[in-house]
């Protein structure tokens, strides 16, 4: 018999090298490189010969006699938000992955998920491999979800966990988290990229056979990416990512992908004694401790369907280095480099010897091009201590020209700045609207309008 051959895997991107080495040559990670048993050549032929007589042929049918499923067998999760998110809420036999930051809330958003599931009469299992029962019970309590209804379980066996789920009985399973799964049949441990796929896909076909919705909680990387094989994402049927500052500000639900409903959508939650609650006005809640200064801009977002009005804050100092500094929260540092290269080709403004800091208040990350506007109307204001009409919104996108450029959804942010009281919004040109301060380039906009000291 021939010497078993290895190869190591990453335990991040799933590569895999014939040498061990410290840093992953495809995703960059340090130590994660496990090593892994190979198949022999004879192995793989003979599992491939017993594959291709194994076989049956399936069994179609015309798409036209199949029974459509239960539009109505969704689950409310008590956030009606969060409900839009998900489509209508959580369908019965399908499979959430729930992912964010430690600390950022998500065990307390499944908790009061599952509080809110078995008051409406459906019977939640909440499954951790992390937490005692002793601890579970104590947030349970904190929240008000204690119900006889709540059942719980301690296991890191992806095989138990399945088997529970397949023989049924219960409405929602809650696995908290895949990273401290492992089944028996593989050697490597919890986390690594084999046992997260395989308990995964386990877990997933038990849930289809027996019709019973799962949410399972994932972990991620210092880069808030997913930790462990990118085929999880693919397997399930909806992938949230939780964001936001897990110590203080607004948290949001974003789905990155849903087989049900949009991916446009956003909840916006803040973090109470009693829980996460969702925020009803954030555009006032943001705007409620603003000071008219240098530097400060309001501009009209959208988040999914959603308009918001946030505050971006410059900050523009001379530098005391050699090489200036950047530095922005809650905004692309890319694009704000870009946006200070036009800024500086296309208007007088000097700004190669000055620190600029950009900050979006409230932990908001913007992902929205017509924040590009507001970002350099604030660098400007700060930048020549000059202040904006604090009854004027700002949005717009700025190209590599210097010219204003039309955004989506012009009328839901002017309605919202309407709304909350302000008189007029810088906006692209092309918006034919009286509420309007039209502008066609960056020059303009900071000529005519930026004039108060």
């Amino acid at each position: 018999m021939g010497k078993a051959k290895s190869r190591f895997v990453c335990q991040n991107c799933g590569s895999s090298f014939a040498k061990w080495a410290g840093r992953c040559e495809n995703c960059g990670e340090w130590n994660t490189l496990l090593e892994q048993v190979v198949p022999t050549e004879a192995e793989a032929k003979s599992a491939l010969a017993k594959g291709a007589v194994s076989g049956k042929k399936l069994k179609a049918v015309s798409i036209n006699t199949i029974e459509p499923s239960d539009a109505g067998s969704r689950l409310c999760t008590g956030f009606p938000d969060l409900d839009v998110v998900l489509g209508g809420g959580i369908l019965l036999g399908s499979v959430g992955l729930l992912a964010g930051q430690p600390g950022i809330g998500k065990s307390t958003l499944l908790m009061q998920i599952c509080a809110q599931v078995s008051a409406a009469g459906h019977k939640v299992l909440y499954i951790s491999g992390e937490e005692s029962a002793g601890q579970v019970k104590m947030r349970a309590v904190r929240l008000g979800a204690a119900s006889d209804l709540l059942h719980f379980a301690s296991s890191a066996s992806g095989n138990d966990i399945a088997k529970t789920i397949e023989e049924g009985g219960y409405d929602l399973v809650i696995v908290d988290s895949i990273q401290t799964l492992s089944l028996a049949e593989i050697s490597s441990a919890p986390g690594t990229v084999s046992q997260v796929s395989n308990c995964g896909n386990l877990i997933i076909r038990a849930a289809k056979a027996s019709g019973t919705a799962v949410v399972i909680v994932g972990h991620v990387t210092k880069e808030g990416t997913l930790a462990g094989p990118k085929v999880l994402e693919h397997l399930v049927d909806v992938v949230l990512n939780f964001e936001g500052d897990r110590y203080g500000g607004f948290k949001t639900v974003r789905a990155v992908k849903n087989r049900f409903g949009s991916t446009t959508e956003v909840a916006i939650f803040e973090m109470a004694d009693k829980g996460l609650h969702e925020v009803k006005n954030p555009s006032e809640a943001l705007l409620s401790e603003r000071q008219n200064t240098d530097g400060s801009i309001i501009m009209a977002t959208i988040e999914g369907t959603r308009p918001l009005l946030v505050e971006i804050q410059a900050l523009v100092n001379p530098t005391n280095f050699g090489y200036p500094k950047r530095t922005a929260s809650g905004f692309d540092l890319n694009r704000l480099n870009l946006l200070i290269a036009v800024l500086e080709k296309r208007t007088k403004l000097r700004l190669q010897d000055k620190d600029i800091f950009i900050n979006v208040v409230g932990g908001m990350r913007l992902n929205d091009s017509a924040a590009d506007l507001a970002i350099c109307m604030a660098i400007a204001s700060a930048a020549a201590g000059r202040k904006l009409n604090e009854k004027i919104v700002v949005f717009g996108e700025v190209g590599l020209g210097g010219e204003i450029r039309s955004v989506i959804a012009p009328e839901r942010r002017i309605a919202e700045a309407k709304k909350l009281g302000f008189d007029h919004a810088i906006a692209p040109a092309t918006i034919k609207d009286k509420f309007v301060l039209p502008v066609k380039d960056l020059r303009s906009a900071l000529v005519k309008y930026m004039n108060n000291k």
